[in-house]
């Protein structure tokens, strides 16, 4: 993988300074520079549109209530372009350009997520109770339990007895036991 990379930032630049120089050869250094400048305007102009449009239709597919799949993979491709149109160069742009346009942007998204799939392994598991032989552990008994806010200590001079939690609930604080309680041993003698 990491030859491959290395391959891909060797030769890409090398291809694009051809590819420049070449154009440049043929018209003249103003007009490829011109080119450049254009399709980075252009560019630009259409990832902020395709980008506007990817958040939408993720939106969209929110509210509707399904897995933004290819909405997300939409809005990875258009920063992607939105990247290469930054570099400087011919084939870069062509390629940047080529992402932005929905219809070619769907093909390329069709090829990536087929190559990912395939790639991709799922893999699950099945947590059994051998001794018995069941596949699941609650057999019945699920724990039921409430929740209650720890009383809140008293500011220095309240001589309010009870404080409440979050909900309004009357909570006993520790000084004043509520009715049918017992009060907690203590270290002072009554």
């Amino acid at each position: 993988m990491l030859l491959k990379l290395l391959v891909v930032f060797v030769t890409v630049p090398l291809i694009e300074l051809y590819l420049l120089l070449w154009l440049a050869n043929i018209t003249s250094i103003a007009t490829t520079v011109l080119i450049v400048i254009a399709t980075a305007i252009v560019g630009s102009w259409l990832a902020r549109q395709q980008g506007w449009m990817a958040i939408w239709r993720f939106r969209r597919a929110a509210t509707e209530g399904r897995l933004p799949t290819d909405e997300i993979v939409d809005g990875l491709l258009i920063v992607f372009a939105a990247a290469l149109l930054l570099t400087p160069g011919l084939l870069t742009d062509a390629f940047g350009l080529a992402l932005l346009i929905p219809t070619s942007r769907k093909r390329i998204r069709r090829f990536l997520l087929r190559r990912v799939s395939q790639r991709i392994r799922v893999q699950t598991a099945v947590f059994t109770d051998r001794a018995n032989g069941n596949s699941d552990f609650d057999h019945g008994g699920t724990i039921d339990a409430q929740f209650r806010h720890a009383p809140q200590a008293l500011a220095p001079g309240d001589t309010d007895e009870a404080v409440t939690d979050g909900l309004g609930d009357q909570q006993s604080t520790p000084e004043s036991p509520s009715p049918g309680q017992p009060r907690p041993p203590s270290d002072k003698l009554d």
